[in-house]
């Protein structure tokens, strides 16, 4: 169970779906308010904010929604208890018709708006004491691998880990940052038997890992005074293979 630092909210990023969605439930279902961030309005996000959750529609491809939402939240809330950046995008590298377009996307979601939030709310997440709060960056396996068809995805995630040392040593001692670096969390429902039978053959773990791996995760790191400025594998034993 994470220290709730008299109840202050924690802030994640990307809400309307999978992992996301499932951290806020998870917390909101804790007592522990949560701030979200949304693009698209999905009835999940309807839900939530009819419990409670205080969201907010930001398309993190436009500075200037992204600037508007830090304003939001440092005027709003005297304190955080953490940062989860959850939001992200999967473009393969053909996706687009220019190249440098797809980097450029890549980068601002996982890397820009990460940037930008742990700068402009800093003071709103240090504590009295040592590792009393947290920011979280939800990076990828293959930030380390590499990818064929993802190559700008993973460089951006590989740039999001790097964020996480380089803020780890300015943020210390009060604000702990690591990454969490997951494989297969989980299937979607149309990815076929062949698909599926593939990924779990990469693992020596062939199974998916679950939303429920990364909460724990999550807490895990939270829960901790000890652990800053590392990458948490999540990947059912990949290296191994």
């Amino acid at each position: 169970m994470t220290n709730s630092s008299n109840n202050a909210p924690v802030l994640i990023t990307g809400v309307g779906k999978r992992v996301g969605l499932y951290l806020a439930q998870q917390f909101m279902a804790r007592g522990v308010p949560v701030i979200g961030t949304f693009r698209t309005e999905y009835p999940e996000v309807v839900e939530l904010a009819e419990k409670g959750a205080d969201l907010y529609c930001v398309d993190f491809y436009q500075d200037a929604e992204v600037l508007e939402f830090i304003q939001a939240v440092r005027s709003r809330y005297p304190r955080l208890r953490a940062i989860i950046h959850n939001a992200s995008d999967w473009l393969k590298d053909d996706a687009l018709n220019n190249p440098g377009e797809v980097m450029a996307r890549m980068m601002q979601v996982h890397v820009s708006v990460p940037y930008q939030l742990n700068l402009a709310l800093q003071d709103k997440l240090a504590g009295d004491g040592i590792g009393e709060a947290d920011i979280i960056h939800l990076s990828d396996y293959v930030a380390a691998k590499g990818s064929k068809k993802h190559i700008a995805y993973a460089a951006s995630k590989a740039a999001l880990d790097n964020l996480t040392l380089s803020f780890a040593a300015r943020f210390a001692p009060g604000i702990k940052v690591n990454s969490i670096a997951p494989a297969l969390v989980c299937f979607n429902p149309w990815d076929d038997d062949a698909y599926k039978q593939k990924a779990l053959s990469k693992a020596v773990l062939p199974r998916e890992g679950g939303t429920e791996e990364v909460l724990a995760t999550v807490d895990y790191l939270m829960s901790s005074r000890y652990i800053t400025g590392r990458i948490m594998p999540l990947d059912g034993g990949r290296h191994l293979k």
